[in-house]
């Protein structure tokens, strides 16, 4: 089933220009689909795209399925993308616990997630490093005061990423920011965000694809992670009016996007394809 956008306001092309651009990241949920339910023409964008020859990356903080499990839904919606050109927030976490010398690791973590993590030692009581993504409904005042106490014994604090809020099916969901930043000001300790918007996030994504961020733009719905992010590491951000997009938020950021689509399905118009 696919969705309309869900705005009707005219695309504004503004000065943007597509000269120079070799690649484009494409944020997932929000962006290409929602939940189950992909945007509409959001596959035949993407095809027409790869097609023109730029290189293509699929990004995303959503840190509840493991990359099997991702890339396995992404092409059930009809997107044809190989393991390979998915960069995740989870990934790029493990990635960097890979990096530390002999890290024990507390992984509050969907258990799908849990899996890709495997290979590191793990201690619910002994964990040098707590690593936090999404568990829902695992939240509890016990979890967040052992976690506090842990960050307040020297763990290093790392969050997949500090999103605000998601686009749900049934609607805006709040995301784990809220916990995270509760944690933060209550241990005074600051999290490591691995995830968009962080820096490292994008380069890890950027060195992937072995072009310079002057080369690459940031297609997303979220106006301070995607568009933000992207532009404060280098790359142009392109932001579409489908998943969390709301306007008022939007007009209320200090965040100007360097173009605004009414949907992916605009983006190969606007690349002058």
């Amino acid at each position: 089933m696919a969705l309309d956008a869900e705005s009707a306001y005219h695309t504004p092309m503004g000065s943007f220009s597509p000269f120079g651009l070799k690649g484009i990241l494409f944020d997932l949920d929000g962006v290409l689909y929602v939940g189950s339910h992909v945007i509409a023409g959001a596959a035949e964008a993407v095809r027409q795209v790869r097609d023109a020859g730029y290189v293509c990356r699929f990004i995303t903080n959503t840190s509840t399925l493991s990359l099997a499990t991702l890339q396995r839904k992404i092409g059930a919606l009809g997107f044809p993308v190989a393991t390979e050109e998915i960069v995740s927030a989870p990934q790029a976490a493990r990635l960097y616990l890979q990096a530390l010398p002999d890290p024990v690791c507390r992984l509050l973590l969907a258990e799908d997630v849990k899996r890709d993590f495997a290979e590191l030692r793990q201690s619910d009581t002994k964990a040098t490093h707590i690593v936090v993504g999404d568990i829902g409904d695992g939240w509890s005042y016990s979890l967040l005061s052992e976690v506090f106490n842990a960050l307040k014994n020297g763990a290093e604090f790392i969050a997949v990423h500090k999103n605000r809020f998601w686009q749900t099916e049934s609607g805006l969901q709040m995301d784990i920011g809220g916990f995270i930043h509760g944690l933060e000001y209550a241990s005074g300790v600051t999290a490591r965000i691995i995830g968009k918007p962080s820096e490292d996030f994008f380069r890890l994504a950027l060195n992937d694809m072995g072009l310079a961020a002057s080369e690459v733009a940031i297609v997303g719905d979220d106006i301070d992670v995607d568009v933000g992010g992207g532009q404060q590491a280098g790359l142009r951000g392109i932001l579409v009016r489908t998943g969390k997009y709301r306007q008022a938020y939007t007009e209320a950021s200090a965040i100007r996007p360097d173009l605004i689509l009414d949907t992916v399905r605009d983006l190969p118009a606007a690349l002058g394809l």
